[in-house]
């Protein structure tokens, strides 16, 4: 009963969170409109902080992760998705490639139900399929980076130094979920320790689930009432 409270409590103080997961601070996006050249260390400061405080990022991160028992399997599916996360974060700013921001948060959010939905055996069980995960989460990896640089293309950013900030950037990302995967291995290892695991996996996973639809569903939203 008690770590069902501690789910219901996390979702509860996590999804107003989720909901604003892509924003960029009104000061943060000053200081990055006023730069001009290159300025590696403060686009890697802003990029690790988007990460440690992307709750979209992390919560399809723990879903990756989350029945996931060897080091090498982790490095992998990280791996995947830093792949696809990177690709396009860079490609969309410096290549310009223009899409609907409502639209592709709203694919981020399915990223999380897909994940935990999968997690819960809820393909085999009832669709009678076995996903690809490494395939998914490459592509969901890509979907992730494009929303990241739909919000990098709401400001001004200077042309002079912009790659150096863009891949000084996007290597924060990567530190900023380094740091956060770290810490969500060390929680998820204490806690397969204990044999409610098992019993409150599939609570956990309805509590991702339930995060990304909300975010699925406000997406949607913002879009319909845009158009």
């Amino acid at each position: 009963m008690k770590i069902k409270t501690c789910l219901i409590s996390a979702a509860a103080l996590l999804l107003p969170g989720l909901l604003w997961a892509h924003n960029i601070s009104e000061n943060n996006a000053q200081f990055v409109e006023g730069i001009e050249g290159a300025s590696v260390a403060p686009f890697m400061y802003l990029g690790a902080k988007h990460m440690v405080t992307g709750y979209d990022h992390l919560l399809f991160l723990v879903g990756v992760i989350f029945f996931l028992y060897k080091l090498r399997d982790v490095v992998l599916y990280v791996t995947l998705f830093t792949i696809g996360h990177s690709l396009t974060l860079l490609a969309g700013v410096l290549g310009g490639i223009q899409v609907n921001a409502y639209l592709v948060d709203a694919i981020i959010g399915l990223s999380i139900v897909y994940k935990a939905f999968e997690n819960m055996g809820g393909f085999e069980k009832l669709l009678g399929v076995t996903p690809n995960t490494k395939t998914a989460v490459l592509v969901f990896g890509l979907f992730h980076g494009l929303g990241l640089a739909t919000k990098l293309q709401e400001f001004s950013i200077a042309e002079n130094g912009l790659v150096a900030n863009i891949v000084s950037f996007n290597a924060g990302v990567e530190i900023g979920q380094l740091l956060a995967l770290s810490a969500i291995l060390l929680l998820l290892w204490q806690w397969r320790q204990q044999a409610s695991f098992q019993r409150n996996a599939f609570l956990a996973n309805s509590v991702l689930m339930t995060g990304g639809f909300l975010l699925t569903g406000y997406q949607l939203a913002g879009f319909i009432v845009s158009t």
